[in-house]
């Protein structure tokens, strides 16, 4: 074996090393009492910023469940926040009516958004391409309006409260905070088994290579509906597990969960983080939230208030910010922040081998006639 095999070989097998350090201080974090000015609200330790860092962490889940179906697949969605809020409101709506054990009532909200993403999935993945996009728009606007007219059940425009009864005391009110930034943690864990699983099955390179060539896969004698479809439910199953952990740590929900709005604030993060990337989703995701939660402080300073009108008016508007930052990524960033860190790593070393972390995702990424076919 080559010396520049032996190494790719070698980060292939550090990189699970790595992820299983980044959990474990992750863990961790809670019991630490670490400040980051400007970014946290106060120490790690306090409830204030374990739950801003558990909101990141379950839109850092949410951003890596639409990586599988944009990164992976080439799905353009405009309907995958249905999946989110299926988990949120599922889990609210299954234990107000059934009044079953929290467990329970997450492993039926589950099962409830699989059995939803059967049906739209089965249908939107008929076409292909803007079609496909406009089908799911038009399955998540359906969702919206069915959320806010039934106002008995979804609790209509003022959404739905967690109803706390049902749920363990260990994982309600401001005082276990640690205990749901836990639940987050596991959440994201989870949705990265199976954007891996998704990543390195024989379907999920399937859905690689009919992303790159439909009709090669099809001239194969195979199935790119039946790759897709299952890429699809796996997304939706990562995406309802990200609207169950927002649902315990808000302690409730909003029509906003089921908007094609949260569709493309989820698009946004998964490119400010890079298209195909596993761990690049899960920090645009997590960047994208600091960045909201933050500038609608900075927004309010004493700082920004004091400046001329003509800078005043713009710094006080978060989305002004974020949408300037967004067309910065795009124009100069246009691989996001995994791909502008993969692309430096390969310039540095001189050939075109990715990095430690892409190692392990492309390495199931190149997909061969022979691979295909195996």
């Amino acid at each position: 074996m080559m010396p520049s095999e032996h190494r790719t070989a070698w980060r292939i097998a550090t990189a699970p090393l790595v992820g299983v350090v980044v959990v474990a201080v992750l863990a961790i974090l809670p019991l630490l009492n670490l400040s980051i000015p400007g970014i946290l609200p106060g120490p790690t330790y306090t409830p204030g910023s374990l739950a801003l860092i558990s909101l990141c962490m379950v839109y850092g889940a949410l951003a890596l469940s639409y990586n599988m179906l944009l990164g992976t697949a080439g799905l353009l969605s405009f309907g995958h926040a249905l999946s989110f809020g299926a988990g949120a409101y599922g889990l609210g709506i299954v234990l107000q009516a059934l009044q079953v054990p929290l467990w329970q009532g997450v492993a039926i909200s589950v099962l409830g958004g699989l059995v939803i993403a059967v049906i739209t999935g089965a249908i939107s993945l008929r076409v292909n391409g803007i079609p496909f996009a406009m089908v799911t728009l038009a399955f998540a606007q359906a969702a919206s309006v069915l959320v806010r007219r039934n106002a008995q059940i979804t609790g209509g425009e003022e959404g739905l409260s967690l109803p706390t009864a049902h749920v363990p005391d260990a994982l309600v009110g401001v005082v276990n905070t640690r205990n749901l930034y836990w639940f987050a943690l596991a959440v994201v864990v989870i949705a990265y088994l199976i954007a891996v699983w998704v990543d390195r099955s024989r379907l999920g390179h399937i859905a690689r290579a009919a992303r790159e060539n439909d009709l090669r896969v099809r001239v194969l004698g195979l199935s790119p509906y039946r790759a897709k479809l299952v890429v699809f439910l796996a997304a939706a199953v990562a995406g309802g597990l990200a609207g169950i952990a927002y649902m315990l740590l808000q302690s409730g929900t909003q029509p906003h969960a089921v908007s094609a709005d949260l569709t493309i604030t989820v698009l946004v993060m998964v490119v400010l983080g890079g298209v195909g990337f596993r761990w690049g989703a899960i920090v645009g995701g997590v960047v994208y939230t600091l960045l909201d939660q933050r500038l609608t402080v900075l927004a309010r300073s004493d700082a920004i208030a004091g400046l001329p009108d003509v800078l005043r008016i713009p710094l006080s508007e978060p989305l002004f910010l974020l949408g300037v930052l967004f067309i910065i990524v795009v124009m100069f960033l246009p691989g996001g922040i995994a791909g502008t860190v993969d692309a430096l790593a390969r310039r540095r070393r001189g050939r075109r081998v990715p990095d430690a972390f892409a190692d392990a995702e492309h390495e199931d990424a190149a997909v061969t006639e022979a691979e295909v076919r195996a």
